[in-house]
Parts: C-alpha cells; structure tokens; sequence
C-alpha cells in the first residue's frame, strides 16, 4: 500500500515540469520514500533484494522496471540524472564516475573503428589526450580545429564523421564556439555534436535548446561547487543516452550513490551560486586588465573580448574562470602564484573557493609543446577561478602575486 500522500507527490513531480529553473534545481528528481524524508536520501546498498526469482528474473530481462544493482540502477543516481536533465532541458541524463568519464562514454558508446571526429583545439588537456591517444588506439580518429572558425569546423569533415565536440567558454581561455552555427555543420553532414558545458552550467548556457545532440558534465566542478566529490554526466535524446547507458552499464564508469547525493545538494544552490560566480568574476578581469604587470585577461564579459557579443547571445553570464597572461614567462607566472596566501593553488574549478593554477604545467602539462602553443596555452598564463570571497579579499591577495612579478 502506498503511503499518505503518494498520489499528490507523483502529480507534483509531473507538474514540475512546467516549472521554473530555480524549483527544478531544487525539487526535480526528487521522489520521497514510504519514510516520507524532507531531504533526498541516499541508498548505499550494492545489490537490491527481488520478491521472488520471477521477479528477478523480469527485472535482469527489462520486462518489468526497477532497481537490480547499483552500478546502472540506483535512485540516488537516478535522482541527480532526472534533476540535470530537466535543467538542461534533455530528455534523459546518464551519470558517469567523473567528467572523462563521461566523454568517455560518448566516445565509446557512439562510436566505432574507422569513425571520425573533430574537434575543438581549445578543449581541456584531458580531453586531447582522451582522443589524440586512446581513442585513436580504437580507430578512431580526431581532427582538432580552431574552436572560432566555422570553415575550419566545415573543412575537417570527412564523410567518415560521426562527432563534432567542443567546450564553450573553453578552458582556460574562455574562447567561444557558436554552438547553433556548428549544430548546424553538423547536422547538415549527419554527425551529432556534443558541448562540454562546465563552464557555464545549465544555468548560464543550455546547448541542447541551441541545437546539441549531447551535453557533458564534469559535476566535480560547479555542480557540486565546494570541492567534494569527483563525478559527471550526460544529458541528451533518449535513443543515444541508451547507447550510453548500456555501456556504463557494461563498462563500469558509474557514479557512487554518495557522490550522486552530494551533487544533488550541490544543484540546489547552483542558480544563486553561479550568479555570485560571475558577478565577482567580472569585477576581477576589469580590475586585473588595469594593473601593472597584466599583459591580457582572457574573459568574455569584459568588452575587449573578441567573443564578447556570441557570449552575450548564447549566454546568460560570463562564468566565474578568466585567466591572465603575466609579464616576465613562466618564472614570473610561478612567482605570482606562490605569492599568493588565501587562495587554493589547485588543479580544480568550480569551486566557492578561489582557485589558481598555471595551465601549462598542470591541467595542460600533458599535451605536446605544439598542441600548447596552436591552443594559446602560453607560459605565462594563469588560470583563476573566481569563488565567492570577499572581493576586497581576493584583491589584496591578488596584490601580492602583482608585487612578485
């Protein structure tokens, strides 16, 4: 029997639908159970216990739903995939075990030996990796282009070309892709496309309703938003995530019910936080463009942005990552940052705190010294995630990196 209340509940859920983004963020994907919990619970459990064998046995065969063991089927995971995919607009999200994971997933699932794929040169030094050196062990191989230049996106398709794949802001140097230009490209030659949205996050820039095929998510960043868990997603049509999911059903790359649940929480501030985000970002590239010592600030709020009109079209904010280029090469780019006393020097983004780190010899240390230089990754470059501190704060901080150059 089911308890009080259940009915109602169910026909909340439906009507969701019709909701703000704001409610989604915090109600989507949320279904109580016979405890009646106020707060998403979280279901640590490995395997799920069957009725009778029949049972079991319609539940291993897909003719009756429900849950049989957590690594494809658990509903704190599913609670975080129903809640992205409505943010995201998508019909249906599948969680991974990290961001990679997720493009991984992609990759393998919607793609085959002998398939093609090109790719934006501006991506995150991982993802260069992932298709310059494994994916390619597959037979599948990737062009990279400039992510700006339509006719470079036009001249590297094949008639091999299943996947078109870029990230916009791009990391670290907020260059810009015009997604709807390039869903088109790909469209019209018969391939998917698949954006990289951590950046911005559904609620800067939804590129599903710009025409994308798939979204990718690396939840560690600002889904999660403190720093806590390693996790991602992909949100998209039905027909490809059931490609995905079957293989992470096979493959493994599943996201732990602990994770999933802390992600949730994380997706109920993220409207207000990535507001925050951007307003302190914006203020920083204004302010660090001005000081001695600054060659250039890579931002897509400020005017001087060569993008700065696409990213007032296809987005709603500017994100909280800019990165700056300091006078005086890497060592001056190592002084700065080690001057620094309140600020977190790390590798990750995303986070309330802020968070500084040299991409030439971390996030993109792994990439050849002419894969650096054709994506505008310079020595000199420093990559900084504006958290939620003080502004006074951060500016003070900043200050003393200034006074180390």
């Amino acid at each position: 029997m089911a308890r009080p209340g259940f009915e109602r509940e169910q026909r909340i859920q439906f009507e969701l639908e019709d909701c703000s983004f704001e409610t989604l963020a915090l109600r989507a994907g949320q279904h109580r159970s016979d405890e009646g919990e106020h707060s998403d619970p979280i279901y640590p459990t490995s395997s799920y216990v069957f009725s009778s064998a029949r049972e079991a046995a319609a539940r291993f065969g897909g003719e009756e739903e429900g849950n049989i063991y957590s690594r494809f089927t658990n509903p704190t995971v599913r609670a975080f995939e129903q809640r992205i995919a409505a943010l995201e607009g998508g019909e249906r999200a599948v969680a991974t075990s990290s961001g990679m994971a997720a493009i991984l997933s992609v990759g393998l699932s919607l793609l085959k030996c002998g398939d093609h794929v090109v790719c934006s040169r501006s991506v995150f030094g991982s993802t260069v990796a992932l298709f310059q050196k494994y994916l390619s062990r597959a037979g599948i191989e990737t062009t990279f282009v400039d992510p700006t230049d339509l006719a470079a996106w036009r001249a590297a398709l094949r008639d091999n070309t299943r996947l078109l794949f870029l990230e916009t802001p791009s990391n670290p140097l907020s260059e810009l892709t015009d997604v709807r230009a390039v869903a088109d490209i790909a469209h019209q030659h018969g391939a998917l496309l698949a954006v990289d949205n951590c950046f911005c996050t559904p609620v800067l820039q939804q590129p599903l309703s710009q025409g994308a095929d798939l979204v990718v998510h690396s939840a560690t960043k600002y889904l999660d938003g403190q720093g806590r868990c390693i996790g991602g997603a992909v949100v998209g049509r039905k027909a490809e995530m059931e490609e995905i999911f079957g293989f992470i059903r096979t493959g493994g790359a599943c996201l732990s019910p602990f994770n999933a649940w802390v992600f949730l929480k994380g997706l109920e501030t993220l409207p207000i936080r990535m507001r925050a985000h951007c307003e302190n970002a914006q203020t920083m590239a204004e302010w660090l463009q001005q000081q001695p010592g600054i060659e250039r600030v890579h931002y897509a709020g400020l005017a001087s942005h060569p993008q700065h009109q696409l990213a007032k079209r296809q987005q709603s904010g500017f994100g909280g990552v800019l990165s700056f280029e300091v006078s005086g090469g890497q060592e001056a780019a190592w002084r700065f940052i080690d001057a620094t006393e309140m600020v977190s020097i790390t590798g990750n983004l995303g986070d309330v705190k802020t968070t500084i780190t040299h991409p030439y010899t971390t996030t993109h240390g792994r990439m050849t010294e002419e894969d650096k230089a054709v994506a505008g990754i310079k020595q000199n470059l420093i990559r900084l995630s504006v958290g939620l501190e003080s502004l006074d704060d951060l500016k003070t901080d900043m200050q003393r990196g200034l006074a180390a150059l």
